[in-house]
């Protein structure tokens, strides 16, 4: 447990930002519990956040909602602040102290074992894989941070013995950055362009990241990609610490030495064990490397492990909105990959399915270059239909030699031009390589609304 606790019972605090999908109700729930008297302030109005604010019917709760006001913050003891807030938002400038949800629950947690995951793809599989395979061990473990599952809202149940796994976003990371903590041990996926409309540069967009490892100490435990280029950033000593010596390193990917975590074809190999994921239920090549990282980071964690981790791998049938298949209508296979908020993630989910492909783009723009998905999508699809602020780009980049592009007006047109589009035998696929703002709150309500008018 970390020094610096703030005091919370009786003291006003503000937590700024609920979120459309009660982000912010665990911190709440949280708070109220301790005695504090809480304010909740966000820039949506009460209708947009409808569900939130029922959840929190019962609560102890004084709701500002449809802007912020300037003495929830001067007037508050502690303002609690939203990882999506931007750093330019002049509202936590006002507070007399600042805290981070995650960055609380950092604080308190007993658990003297976290297993941390970041990375630009992969995160929510690989943490999930993990949480299920240590669960399958003699030890308690619970998983959330980034997942929208909140673990201040159970810390109570949270014993010195159990392992915590947590999803980390380069939001919470940078957040974190000034407690000087990092998880026990430590998960990069990789590292792809991401976020840049709110970190500025890789560079910034990087040094967020590697707050997972930067705090780590000696006996701790670095898990890298060996087939991604910034991995090296990852590794060595980050002397501000004043620590003896770096963490150990484990490898994984089709690069990795013979004492790390190798994929080879349809198989991963770590320490002698070989794992044949041929029958797997995750899709896609690209998935071998979640399987690999989730075997590097709880090798040997418990007697038993490798009979866990083949079970796990072959029966984990992946996350909601991660490549999911949803159904087959008149002969089109339709699949929701709403995950897919930047190109490298869209370009794996090409490079998994079948064609003919029908594919469904756009969204926010969050800056990201699509020059090489525009050329990947003119070699995989027959037909895309772009959509949102990036219609445009994206129909430049993709161009129309040899590529059908149509812009929707609209999701629900979109949907609509690619069913009326796809022939029995295609695919159809939404991998939008852009954020929802905008149109939708979240990729969550998107890929969402795709299965509902898919299955309308």
């Amino acid at each position: 447990m970390l020094t610096d606790v703030p005091k919370l019972a009786g003291a006003r605090v503000t937590v700024m930002g609920l979120g459309l999908f009660g982000a912010g109700m665990g911190v709440t729930k949280f708070l109220c519990r301790s005695g504090a008297r809480v304010t909740v302030t966000d820039l949506h109005d009460e209708h947009q956040l409808r569900e939130s604010v029922a959840a929190l019917d019962g609560w102890p709760v004084d709701f500002h909602l449809g802007g912020h006001r300037e003495e929830d913050f001067t007037r508050a003891d502690l303002v609690v602040v939203s990882p999506g807030v931007p750093d330019e938002s002049p509202w936590p400038g006002l507070a007399n102290a600042l805290e981070a949800e995650l960055n609380l629950f950092v604080k308190l947690c007993p658990a003297r074992t976290v297993y941390g995951i970041t990375g630009s793809n992969g995160k929510s599989t690989t943490t999930t894989l993990i949480g299920r395979i240590l669960a399958r061990g003699p030890r308690r473990v619970w998983v959330g941070g980034n997942l929208g599952v909140s673990l201040l809202d159970r810390l109570d149940e949270i014993r010195r013995d159990d392992i915590v796994v947590l999803e980390l976003s380069s939001f919470q990371l940078q957040r974190l950055a000034p407690l000087r903590w990092s998880p026990q041990v430590s998960v990069v996926t990789n590292i792809t362009p991401n976020h840049l409309d709110r970190h500025g540069t890789m560079a910034r967009y990087v040094e967020a990241k590697q707050t997972i490892v930067r705090h780590q100490r000696e006996g701790d435990v670095r898990v890298l990609n060996a087939d991604d280029p910034f991995a090296a950033q990852f590794t060595g000593h980050f002397a501000d610490d004043g620590i003896e010596g770096p963490p150990s390193v484990r490898w994984f990917g089709a690069n990795a030495a013979v004492d790390g975590t190798r994929i080879g074809d349809e198989v991963i190999e770590h320490a002698g064990h070989l794992f044949d994921v041929r029958n797997r239920r995750l899709p896609g090549r690209f998935q071998l490397h979640n399987l690999a990282a989730a075997t590097a980071a709880t090798a040997d964690a418990f007697p038993g492990w490798a009979q866990a981790a083949a079970e796990i791998m072959a029966s984990f049938p992946g996350v909601e909105h991660r490549l999911e298949f949803v159904g087959e209508i008149d002969g089109v296979a339709y699949y929701d990959d709403s995950i897919a908020t930047t190109p490298e993630r869209t370009l794996a989910a090409l490079d998994t399915l079948p064609g003919p492909l029908v594919i469904l783009l756009g969204g926010y723009d969050k800056g990201l270059s699509f020059d090489a998905l525009g050329a990947r999508v003119r070699e995989r699809c027959r037909d895309a239909v772009v959509f949102g602020q990036t219609s445009d780009t994206l129909a430049e980049a993709i161009g129309a030699d040899r590529t059908g592009v149509h812009r929707a007006a609209s999701f629900e047109d979109a949907v609509g031009r690619a069913r009326a589009l796809a022939r029995p035998g295609d695919t159809v696929l939404l991998s939008p390589a852009c954020a929802s703002y905008g149109w939708f709150r979240n990729f969550t309500e998107r890929g969402r609304r795709f299965k509902e008018l898919v299955r309308d």
